[in-house]
């Protein structure tokens, strides 16, 4: 039973540290959030997920032994379906993007601005979610094996850690457009559930159907790596070269590169 309390304390952690940083709207007076912190912002966590998706999940997906075709190559499938899969949904769900001041999606009149600023943030939560989910299943499976538990637990803590500015990223913008920090709030720890659930999916997958470990692994690492070069460092690099997006970026790649390597 004490394998059980690893994701019974990593899966909530995401959804705990998304509120925790929706909660800054109470405290910052400023509606919008200023371009330079947005940036350190983005950087940081774009550096967390990027770092993430090779240490945490392509690395282990190529270590996985199978029979019918070579890892690499499921492990290339896979990230292309998971790229693929974001962008479809990019496509198809209505929403919108702040940075960008634009809508995306099929076009619909029935969901207000604010509305598909929180679909956005939520879509891209999905794979953060399920790639702790998947770590964990991945551990789960394997009885008694403390390290990759380990390892699971510190995937949630590198994401946990770049939720909490993320979720005040998401907060003040919604704050700027309704006016109120309450709504605002709600917003931004609304946006935060679909990662537990998400991660809930994965861990059940990933624990009775282990051929699918190197899919799902490298999946969640695709659907990562597309919102991290399609959304995050588009945003972290705009309005001028100061770089502070950049080094943001390093500093939240190398956190999460230690987290990966720390051995118990």
């Amino acid at each position: 039973m004490e394998q059980y309390v690893y994701p019974l304390i990593g899966v909530p952690l995401i959804f705990i540290c998304t509120t925790l940083g929706a909660v800054f709207v109470f405290f910052v007076r400023k509606k919008d959030i200023s371009p330079r912190l947005n940036k350190i912002f983005i950087g940081f966590a774009a550096g967390v997920m990027f770092s993430a998706s090779f240490f945490s999940l392509i690395k282990p997906a190529l270590e996985t032994n199978v029979s019918y075709m070579p890892t690499w190559v499921i492990v290339m499938i896979s990230i292309a379906l998971g790229a693929g899969f974001l962008w479809l949904i990019d496509k198809i769900v209505p929403h919108f993007h702040v940075s960008e001041n634009s809508n995306e999606g099929l076009p619909t009149r029935r969901l207000s601005k604010t509305s598909k600023m929180f679909i956005a943030v939520t879509i891209h939560n999905v794979p953060e979610g399920l790639s702790v989910g998947i770590a964990f299943g991945v551990a789960l499976s394997e009885p008694n094996n403390t390290a990759l538990l380990m390892g699971a637990l510190l995937l949630s803590i590198g994401i946990g850690i770049q939720n909490i500015p993320e979720g005040a990223v998401v907060s003040l913008p919604i704050k700027s457009e309704t006016g109120s920090s309450t709504k605002a709030f709600i917003f931004g720890m609304l946006s935060g559930i679909v990662e537990p659930i998400a991660a809930v999916i994965g861990l059940f997958l990933a624990m009775q159907i282990q051929g699918i470990m190197p899919w799902a692994l490298a999946f969640a690492a695709g659907c990562m790596i597309y919102v991290v070069t399609e959304e995050m460092i588009p945003e972290m690099t705009s309005e001028g070269h100061d770089h502070f997006g950049v080094w943001s970026f390093i500093l939240g790649f190398i956190i999460m590169l230690a987290l990966d390597c720390i051995q118990f």
